[in-house]
């Protein structure tokens, strides 16, 4: 199960993993059946005001949510001011835990399968607060409700366990990537659109499958050569679909730019893109990650007021912001990437996340990306909306084998760790 930094809703996978007698990696895994559910209004409301500091502020409880007056005296009226980031924390992770439940005991029936069938849910949490620097990392979820609800046992806490050993606690996926997508003959960068983007450099090895097994059906899963982890790279590159979304629900009728169309027919504004891209995060060296905490829709009001006043005479419109957004998801994205390739190298990028489906991103990648082919992880048996929730299955099938689950080369960690805590049923 997957709940991105965009806060779109919730993704949920079932996936099975043919064992041989090592209890290795090296078997098929088949996609079985798919389920996306929006979050509910509030819930959402509520997370995505958790993620801001002090963001529950501007919140007004009901008499059923954290309200220090109904909830000591049933008879007083409600008031408006809120408790406590811990009161709404606690609130969100019980109804994130129920609305988990309901989205997995729906993917279930979908399919007519039997709780009792599945070995665990890997439900990675909504992240309210990511602070590497201060060697933290926060995901809301109640494990013991969804376990509780669905009588399967619940991995979840993927990142501490990293940060715990020095390392940044994300990206978590490279792994799951390294593992199903390598080929033998080719570097391939797998480019993950989500809230934020993050990309995985994955170098050409012989020990790994051939283009026409890991295109055929089903994907195949692949053991994690212990010579290649050190020549896996992967990061966080910068914003996407996070402040994409943001700013087309602020001042368009929709909740995200469909195909792109909205920043299509705007124009780039060099001299604030030029501005963007002198935030702190993007001349960082790896390993790397970021979220909202940096990138934000006050983060961006912050800057368009500062570009005003620098620029008084620049006109432009909301779609102008559209598409100077998305050229700084592209920019700062394939700058990032070209610097892992050369001209004389036959590499492909793979792009997975909800920016695979945003036709004008795509085709400015392309653009920043002259030497690379770009298309999506379907060319690779994987649709790019599931890569995510598959690869938190993996990762808690690789918890639940006691099998490592991070790259340390990735996230800065010291040494390999089995990540996750285990909610039994």
């Amino acid at each position: 199960m997957m709940s991105g930094t965009s806060l779109d809703g919730m993704d949920a996978v079932l996936c099975q993993f043919d064992n041989d007698s090592n209890g290795t990696t090296s078997q098929p895994m088949q996609l079985l059946a798919t389920y996306s559910q929006d979050f509910p209004p509030r819930l959402r409301e509520v997370l995505l005001a958790l993620c801001q500091p002090n963001g529950v502020q501007e919140l007004t409880p009901s008499s059923d949510e954290p309200n220090s007056d109904t909830n000591s005296n049933p008879n007083r009226e409600p008031t408006s001011e809120p408790k406590s980031e811990l009161d709404w924390l606690g609130w969100a992770s019980k109804e994130y835990g129920e609305f988990a439940s309901v989205v997995v005991n729906k993917l279930l029936q979908k399919v007519n399968v039997d709780s009792d069938a599945v070995l665990a849910i890997g439900c990675h949490g909504q992240t309210v607060r990511h602070r590497p620097q201060m060697g933290f990392s926060l995901q809301l979820v109640d494990a013991n409700i969804i376990a509780e609800r669905t009588g399967i046992s619940v991995v979840s806490d993927f990142r501490r366990r990293d940060m715990a050993v020095g390392g940044q606690g994300a990206p978590l996926v490279p792994a799951f990537h390294q593992a199903l997508f390598s080929a033998p003959d080719s570097t391939r960068i797998l480019l993950n659109l989500g809230g934020i983007a993050n990309i995985t450099v994955l170098p050409a090895t012989a020990e790994t499958p051939s283009d026409s097994q890991v295109n055929s059906q089903p994907v195949n899963s692949q053991p994690i050569n212990s010579q290649l982890i050190d020549n896996v790279v992967g990061y966080d590159t910068g914003p996407a679909n996070l402040l994409l979304d943001a700013w087309t629900a602020l001042h368009t009728y929709n909740d995200y730019d469909a195909g792109g169309a909205w920043a299509q027919s705007g124009q780039v504004i060099e001299p604030l893109l030029n501005q963007l891209l002198t935030h702190p995060f993007f001349a960082r060296s790896y390993p790397k990650s970021t979220g909202r905490e940096a990138f934000n829709l006050k983060w961006l009001q912050d800057e368009l007021h500062q570009f005003d006043q620098t620029s008084a005479h620049t006109r432009y419109s909301t779609a102008d912001i559209q598409a100077t957004l998305t050229e700084l998801t592209a920019v700062s994205a394939s700058t990032q990437i070209n610097t892992f390739i050369n001209d004389q190298e036959s590499v492909s990028v793979y792009v997975c996340g909800g920016g695979a489906l945003n036709k004008y991103l795509m085709a400015r990648l392309q653009a920043h990306l002259p030497h690379c082919t770009v298309d999506t992880t379907v060319s690779l048996g994987l649709d790019p909306t599931w890569v995510e929730s598959v690869a938190f299955a993996w990762l808690a099938r690789q918890t639940i084998m006691g099998e490592t689950g991070n790259l340390p080369a990735v996230t800065g960690a010291n040494k390999g760790v089995v990540l996750g805590q285990v909610c039994f049923a």
